[in-house]
């Protein structure tokens, strides 16, 4: 029998980009833009993925890594501020059981330094000890620097 448990924690990563918020927000609202950061290591394979940013809209991500396990990224997006803010729902699941379930808000301001002050809070409750809050900031810490690089280039 699995042990059950249910963790909830939040966090919140900040970053400046030299960049204008508009072109941040793209970075997240084109499917183009987002797969140059939003993606795992370099030999997790992408089986699946859809994308249709709105309100109400549902983002899929399924990959798989060398070993077999399956990731599943499963997101409905709540409200939509264009150049501002994002927030979405979503949830994880490993071979297919549910790993953790968020409420995540991207949040765009103009600096007055220029470029983009930038947050994403997520607020999650992670299910069975099968993920951590430590796991998931790290994971989107490593996507923060993607989207910097992007962002960059």
């Amino acid at each position: 029998m699995t042990d059950r448990s249910a963790v909830h924690d939040t966090f919140r990563i900040e970053r400046h980009f030299d960049a204008a918020p508009a072109r941040v927000f793209r970075a997240f609202a084109d499917p183009q833009a987002k797969a140059l950061w939003f993606h795992g290591p370099a030999d997790m394979k992408r089986e699946e993925d859809t994308f249709d940013f709105r309100e109400g809209g549902r983002e899929t991500q399924v990959s798989v890594l060398p070993d077999g396990t399956r990731f599943g990224f499963f997101v409905t997006y709540v409200d939509i501020v264009p150049d501002e803010r994002i927030v979405y729902t979503y949830e994880m699941s490993m071979n297919g059981q549910r790993i953790s379930v968020s409420v995540a808000t991207v949040e765009v301001r103009s600096s007055a330094s220029g470029g983009t002050d930038f947050a994403v809070t997520e607020q999650g409750v992670y299910l069975d000890g099968l993920d951590t809050v430590a796991q998931r900031r790290q994971g989107t810490e490593d996507l923060m620097d993607n989207l910097a690089k992007s962002l960059a280039s």
